[in-house]
């Protein structure tokens, strides 16, 4: 059999699984060495039917790290659910040594492991809940950063997104499976841990024979989350770091695993040099929960910890343990606008997850929006508007505005862009204006509610807003979403006095590119005559619309104003 392959049947190893507390002592034992590294962020053939006949229930995941070593060791336990006819238990897993194996407490023997995916046949399963265990060593190729933070001191960070859990733990790495997961770390004594959900206990003692690597004294933590996250959430924080309760909001409206006062505990963990920078940066983070439990609806998680971390990203949403860039932590220069972003993501991507990576913008699109939106609800509308105007700017600008929102690329990281981002951001916002901000926010509401702690694509968005206002948004959602390309017009206005007044006739066309949509939109115009405005609504819709104003004045407008509230996504203006 090829070697390629790494499929190694029946190799003896029981001293592993005897060590791990895992496998019998005398089990022959099946085992796989460090396979070499696989490229990240590839995009699955099939999005929506990533593992057929299989759902990740829960896992449970042990991981020992130490200072100064770049290999750690695991056991993952996951409660997996079966359909009828499931032959086998696909999991993705990359770079790592797999130790040992077991379903349902007996040795696994047949499991295959190549191209990143470790295959576990399912023909001694006798029910349709199983248990599998595996036990796994090495150095993680990517997400699982061991090594060393902004400051050179000793850490260990997950970074997942977008499929990258598989680099440090067997899953399901897909956001389509969700499931509720439980930490047990052992690190050294000196660190602080962070992870997903609500700490279960206070930080006790390593055990002698725990997990390893075993680098002095160390402490364990346990950190569980109740309800189901996707993988790319999933994380843990270990360094030294400083820790800051700012304050309990949402009372009431926190998870019953929520501290016992019924409200949830905010905060930020900080490397010790950078707590000056941390404590401006978060300091607006509990109203940002706050206002967005008002507007949205219960926060989903036990907890929200802002944490200054090894991302490569400069915020990432982990499902209540948000992780921030520490560089931009250590020179001050993180914003407070990526703050609110990150936070509204608890909602929208953690709680209610894109069921495919190409419904992306279903998580940064809102995120995008609903941080701009914070400063609106605040007063400071101006800072609402400013970035509005910028992610304007950026659509126009966009290389990728070519291609509609929902759209499929090679790597998953090319999906972050300015249509997943920007334009879906935009796309909520010219919807929030043609629906009003009741049947808007209702419809906001209403999506929350029907897919809190599961997952949704555009047309489940899309059900939510027509069954909340009774409007037909199927052409809407067809222009924006699955269509390339913005309005760029064209606009042109005649004055004809007549009598006491005049008509205005304003005709305007539509001259972006050939191969993108005639938008149907509506496009406010206002006309200024002697110091007072007149308003009035022209749809678009074709080559050429035309509205017409009777205007009382007999001198011609002095100003013509296209869409002032800067509520329909255009190019720059073309006058003719």
């Amino acid at each position: 059999m090829p070697t390629s392959a790494l499929r190694l049947l029946a190799l003896a190893c029981p001293l592993v699984g005897t060590a791990l507390g895992l496998l019998p002592s005398q089990a022959a034992t099946q085992s796989f060495p460090e396979p070499p590294p696989i490229q990240a962020a590839v995009a699955p053939d099939s999005p929506l039917d990533y593992a057929p006949g299989v759902d990740v229930l829960h896992y449970d995941l042990e991981l020992g790290v130490g200072e100064g070593v770049d290999t750690f060791q695991g056991v993952a336990t996951l409660q997996v659910a079966l359909e009828d006819g499931a032959e086998e238990l696909p999991l993705d897993l990359a770079g790592l040594a797999v130790d040992a194996v077991e379903l349902d407490g007996t040795t696994v023997g047949g499991a295959v492991f190549e191209n990143g995916v470790l295959r576990v046949p399912l023909g001694s399963a006798t029910s349709d809940t199983i248990q599998v265990r595996i036990a796994y060593s090495g150095t993680p190729d990517d997400a699982l950063n061991l090594g060393v933070n902004v400051h050179g001191a000793p850490a260990a960070f997950a970074d997942n997104w977008p499929n990258r859990a598989r680099f440090w733990f067997p899953s399901v790495d897909h956001p389509s499976d969700k499931a509720t997961v439980r930490y047990r770390i052992h690190a050294p004594a000196a660190w602080s841990v962070v992870a997903n959900g609500h700490l279960v206990r206070p930080p006790t003692e390593t055990p002698a024979q725990a997990l390893g690597p075993e680098t002095g004294r160390r402490r364990t933590w346990t950190w569980e989350v109740t309800v189901p996250i996707p993988t790319y959430t999933m994380v843990l924080g270990a360094a030294e770091m400083e820790v800051r309760v700012q304050g309990r909001v949402a009372c009431g409206q926190a998870p019953a695993t929520a501290e016992q006062d019924g409200c949830l505990e905010v905060s930020w963990w900080s490397f010790p040099q950078d707590t000056a920078n941390a404590a401006r940066i978060f300091r607006r983070a509990p109203e940002m929960v706050q206002r967005y439990t008002d507007l949205i609806g219960p926060f989903p998680y036990e907890k929200l910890a802002n944490v200054q971390s090894s991302t490569r990203f400069g915020g990432m949403e982990n499902s209540s343990a948000i992780f921030y860039t520490g560089q931009g932590l250590a020179d001050g220069t993180l914003s407070e606008a990526t703050v609110a972003h990150e936070i509204a993501h608890q909602w929208f991507g953690d709680a209610v997850t894109e069921t495919s990576w190409t419904h992306l913008w279903l998580s940064e699109g809102f995120a995008t929006y609903f941080a701009a939106l914070f400063y609106e609800m605040v007063g400071e509308d101006d800072a609402f508007h400013r970035m509005m105007e910028e992610d304007r700017v950026q659509i126009v600008g966009s290389p990728v505005s070519d291609r509609p929102v929902v759209d499929r690329y090679a790597s998953l990281y090319d999906l972050l862009n300015t249509n997943s981002y920007q334009k879906g951001g935009w796309v909520l916002h010219m919807l929030r204006h043609r629906l009003g901000d009741e049947d808007f926010f209702e419809g906001i509401r209403e999506y929350v509610r029907r897919h809190r702690h599961g997952t949704a694509l555009t047309a489940d968005l899309r059900a939510a807003f027509e069954d909340v206002s009774g409007d037909d948004l199927e052409t809407f959602f067809q222009q924006w979403i699955f269509e390339p390309g913005f309005p760029v017009l064209e606009v042109s206005d005649r004055w004809t006095p007549d009598g006491d007044g005049g008509a205005l006739r304003v005709e305007v066309r539509q001259v972006q590119k050939a191969a993108w949509p005639r938008f149907q939109a509506p496009l406010e115009v206002v006309a200024h005559q002697d110091g007072v405005a007149f308003r009035g609504t022209l749809w678009l819709s074709g080559e050429e619309s035309v509205l017409e104003l009777d205007l009382p004045g007999t001198t011609a407008p002095d100003r013509l104003e296209i869409d002032p509230g800067g509520r329909l996504l255009m190019g720059e203006l073309v006058r003719r």
